[in-house]
């Protein structure tokens, strides 16, 4: 007999997620967790410790003011590291006993230490004081997530050149930052710490930035970043970084070009938190970068009664995504029936501005063959947007010729992670432009955008009933 219908391993998104899942339907559930507190890596270093970080400096530079009081408007003229910090604190605070108070209401065990496998069903789990303990389940899901890259030649320091998560734990801002990465959490963070007035500089050898968003609204958020004199050197790697005795660091680029800087935030690429798992114990590997492959389907590993799920097992990455993952795991673990998620969720990046996107690009309908038009609404045009003194802001509707359905909205600008959703619901539950032109928004808000998009590629397309 197994001591545990379910053992999870990781308490982020997809293992709580799955946790709960599973005992919710009375099964026996035990989670372990190698962090000091519940939460993983989402709640201590990655999804919440970032989205607080960025709110704070939104909030004390009066970022979102300076459109109607000018560039130098400040709520708190000396913003430190500490101001950042203590609402940090608090904000992490309550999401453990959040989620504590969820793990004891639906009695999930948990238990603190590093786990590894002895066989498919049995796992060893070191605790902090050195006692080795065994436990088994039938079936464990693999919620590990993922740990900065941090490469040889990089010569991190914790003060002056760190990785995403040393980044919380600064001392004090730097007047100027570089940051090696242009992926989600590199560009997350460099737009953030523009917003609190440091010089930033991003590099990355690629020549273009986050790809899998449609082109034109990453070509108005760039224009914003440069507008506001954040460097982008894409197509540029740094070959050399080193501390000078002055105590800033110096990049020499690939073009021979020196930079010099306050700090370095070395932001290209996470691994899977999977090398302390022991997977030869049962036969499983992970890629160069850690990760897990698994059916897209049920989340289950080539090893049968074996799951992963989240950060660990790739794109896309997201909270939102690998708590779905996690509950539709846990579900086929344990035997019971699990939907396919919907076809379109949301993906968000909360950079300064924010970005969100659900659905079909202007370039997969291209590549697809599919006759389309677009709707566009730049926030400006809302008078809610100029209530909030919006100066920019783009929310894009992609239409099919044939159908008149939705089949991708893409925004950049101000409430983009939370206005999306609108489009997300229309978008899968198949409407047409129609919707959008018949349909009442509220007056003022932004999310008449969506209405002014849809009429925009309306008047395009034509009226389907003058055509009838």
């Amino acid at each position: 007999m197994f001591q545990y219908d379910l053992v999870v391993v990781g308490s982020g998104p997809a293992g709580r997620r799955g946790a709960i899942q599973a005992a919710k339907l009375g099964k026996k559930v035990l989670v372990i967790e190698q962090g000091k507190r519940v939460g993983g890596v989402s709640v201590h270093t990655g999804t919440i410790p970032s989205k607080t970080l960025r709110e704070t400096a939104l909030n004390l530079s009066g970022w979102r003011e300076r459109g109607f009081y000018g560039r130098s408007y400040r709520v708190k003229q000396e913003i430190s590291a500490e101001d950042l910090r203590r609402r940090l604190l608090i904000t992490l605070n309550h999401e453990v006993e959040v989620l504590e108070h969820q793990f004891a209401r639906n009695r999930v065990h948990h238990m603190r230490g590093r786990a590894s496998f002895v066989d498919a069903s049995t796992l060893q789990v070191v605790k902090d004081d050195g006692e080795i303990t065994q436990v088994s389940g039938a079936s464990i899901l693999l919620a590990v997530g993922t740990k900065p890259f941090r490469p040889d030649y990089m010569p991190f320091d914790g003060k002056t050149v760190l990785d995403s998560d040393e980044l919380l734990d600064i001392e004090e801002l730097p007047r100027t930052m570089i940051v090696i990465g242009a992926g989600v959490i590199g560009i997350e963070y460099a737009t953030i710490f523009s917003a609190l007035d440091t010089a930033v500089t991003v590099i990355d050898p690629k020549s273009t930035m986050l790809d899998f968003i449609d082109k034109e609204i990453i070509e108005d958020f760039t224009y914003q970043l440069r507008d506001r004199n954040m460097k982008l050197l894409l197509g540029t790697k740094a070959d050399k970084v080193e501390r000078l005795d002055t105590g800033k660091v110096q990049l020499t680029l690939d073009n021979g070009r020196h930079l010099v800087t306050d700090m370095v935030l070395f932001a290209a690429g996470r691994m899977g938190a999977t090398d302390t798992l022991n997977l030869e114990a049962i036969g499983l590997d992970a890629d160069s970068r850690g990760r897990l492959k698994v059916n897209p389907e049920t989340f289950q590993t080539s090893v049968p009664n074996v799951y992963a799920a989240g950060d660990v097992v790739g794109f896309p990455s997201l909270a939102s995504t690998s708590m779905e993952q996690g509950r539709i795991a846990a579900r086929v673990a344990i035997g019971a029936v699990a939907k396919e998620p919907q076809k379109y969720f949301p993906y968000g990046i909360y950079a300064v501005p924010e970005i969100s996107t659900c659905g079909l690009t202007e370039e997969e309908m291209k590549e697809r063959g599919i006759p389309y038009e677009c709707g566009i609404a730049r926030f400006r045009e809302t008078s809610r947007g100029h209530i909030m003194g919006l100066d920019t802001g783009l929310l894009k509707l992609i239409f099919s010729l044939k159908t008149r359905r939705l089949l991708g909205v893409h925004i950049v600008g101000e409430g983009a992670t939370e206005l999306v959703h609108i489009g997300q619901a229309v978008l899968n539950l198949k409407g047409t432009v129609e919707y959008f032109v018949e349909n009442t928004f509220n007056y003022p808000t932004l999310a008449e955008a969506y209405k002014i998009a849809g009429l925009d590629a309306w008047n395009r397309m034509g009226d389907i009933k003058s055509e009838l």
